[in-house]
């Protein structure tokens, strides 16, 4: 059976969705390719400064376009599209400039490590606002609600003012000797072969560039089966609460799980970026598609019977995989140092690879709902987008056999078993496959790392060695 076609509205959404990650990257980052204006040091002060204020207008609206959605001003249909992508567009220039800054701050991996586990903490606290607004929903009275998201929408834009003002003084005040010493490392290095192009390179040219760059092509093959995993469980989650333990737990245990699936991952992402000083990124991330294919496997055999087990695995396996997600912008930091390299540029394009990745990636949100429906559907001939509950209730009762609405029961808990147990073993074994191929860890990471790192080096980069 055939997934329903996107209504006109979703089909505009999901082209925006994908399209404006890169667009936003290009025009963040098109200035830095083949310019010869932003020297040679380790972390050039007027690209961080660019990111801040790119934040510090960004932000605000990001804040503005989540208050559009609460207030009638269009038609619904024309509201609920330029809301949508009003905020998918202010999300992605946030996240890509925010990312970027792990990029363009820090080279080494203790330090991005560091200012990682700094965001989780505050992504984690961050997250308390989704327990917080079920204490003002009621359907019967959005008022309150409505409240609640103007304060919280206020709380948001002045964070990103005030954030964005006290981390461009911060950077200024710190910044500044270290930029005089390049400056002056610049003028000693007259006779240097230069590390750019005399030309700005093209989006033809770089992403010519792009497709030879042989571990990138990995990352995002590994990434697209995460990105979709990750969405999977975040579409699949209430269901399988619903069909695999809605009787043999409690309603307000079952939200509780719900909850917490949202703030676990920031919170476990502290223990993971630990892990990664100690192992490496590279180590850390493969020992988690292990233990995830364990785990699965270990599920599988034990069957549908261990309640304990069972919640232990569907939480296991949403946390496990949205911190696994969590970690792969430190990789992506670390392709951008080896971009940088390969291509001998002056200045990171640290967003754009960020958004080349969202780029690539991006379909694995569509593919994972659709997928897992259909695959239920194959199984089962539950349709959860097309039947009505209360009309299979009804054909149930109507028909002959009496145990005919136990066996439907049973196929559809039966169906969400294997679907919640082979997706993860399926994903685990593809992307341990793409990682295993992987190369940007151990002795050729920290030589990309030292030819980046080092502002001090005027020689042209042996990008060969590499």
């Amino acid at each position: 059976m055939l997934p329903p076609p996107f209504p006109p509205c979703q089909t505009v959404f999901l082209i925006w969705n994908s399209l404006n990650d890169p667009l936003f990257g290009w025009f963040s980052d098109r200035s830095f390719l083949g310019s010869q204006e932003s020297g040679t040091q380790l972390t050039s002060p007027e690209v961080v400064l660019k990111r801040v204020q790119a934040l510090s207008w960004s932000g605000p609206l990001f804040a503005l376009s989540f208050l559009a959605f609460w207030v009638a001003w269009a038609p619904p249909a024309l509201q609920f599209l330029a809301c949508l992508c009003l905020y998918d567009g202010f999300l992605t220039a946030v996240d890509l400039n925010h990312n970027a800054l792990l990029a363009d701050l820090a080279v080494s991996a203790a330090d991005r490590t560091r200012l990682n586990f700094h965001g989780s903490i505050f992504s984690a606290l961050g997250s308390l606002s989704v327990f917080l607004s079920h204490g003002f929903w009621d359907k019967a009275d959005l008022f309150p609600f409505r409240l609640f998201c103007v304060v919280l929408a206020g709380m948001s834009a002045l964070g990103f003012t005030v954030v964005s003002h006290l981390l461009r003084r911060r950077f200024q005040s710190g910044a500044r000797p270290r930029w005089s010493e390049a400056e002056a490392l610049k003028e000693l290095c007259v006779d240097a072969a230069p590390l750019a192009h005399d030309k700005p390179v093209t989006l033809g040219q770089y992403l010519r560039q792009l497709s030879r760059h042989r571990n990138f092509l990995w990352f995002v093959s590994m990434n697209l089966v995460q990105v979709f995993h990750c969405h999977f469980n975040s579409n699949f989650f209430p269901l399988f609460l619903e069909h695999l333990l809605s009787d043999k737990i409690s309603a307000s245990t079952s939200s509780f799980l719900l909850g917490i699936s949202y703030i676990a991952p920031h919170i476990n992402n502290l223990y993971f970026l630990t892990l990664c000083r100690r192992f490496g990124v590279y180590s850390v991330i493969r020992w988690l598609f292990v233990l995830k294919l364990a785990l699965s496997a270990v599920m599988l055999l034990a069957g549908t019977d261990h309640v304990y087990l069972l919640c232990l695995f569907i939480a296991s396996n949403r946390v496990f995989t949205e911190g696994t997600c969590k970690l792969l912008n430190l990789v992506v930091t670390d392709l951008v140092d080896e971009d940088l390299v390969l291509n001998r540029r002056q200045q990171a394009a640290s967003a754009l690879l960020f958004g080349m990745v969202a780029l690539v990636t991006k379909p694995g949100q569509t593919i994972a709902p659709l997928a897992g429906t259909w695959l239920l559907c194959l199984y089962t001939g539950y349709d959860i987008f097309e039947r009505d509950p209360m009309q299979d209730a009804v054909a149930v009762r109507a028909a002959p056999s009496p145990g005919a609405e136990v066996t439907v029961k049973v196929a559809l808990r039966q169906g969400c078993f294997y679907l919640l147990v082979l997706v993860p073993i399926t994903c685990a074994l593809l992307q341990l496959l793409a990682w295993s191929r992987f190369t940007l860890h151990g002795r050729r990471l920290q030589t990309v790392k030292a030819l980046r790192q080092d502002p001090h080096n005027c020689r042209p980069m042996d990008v060969k060695a590499v």
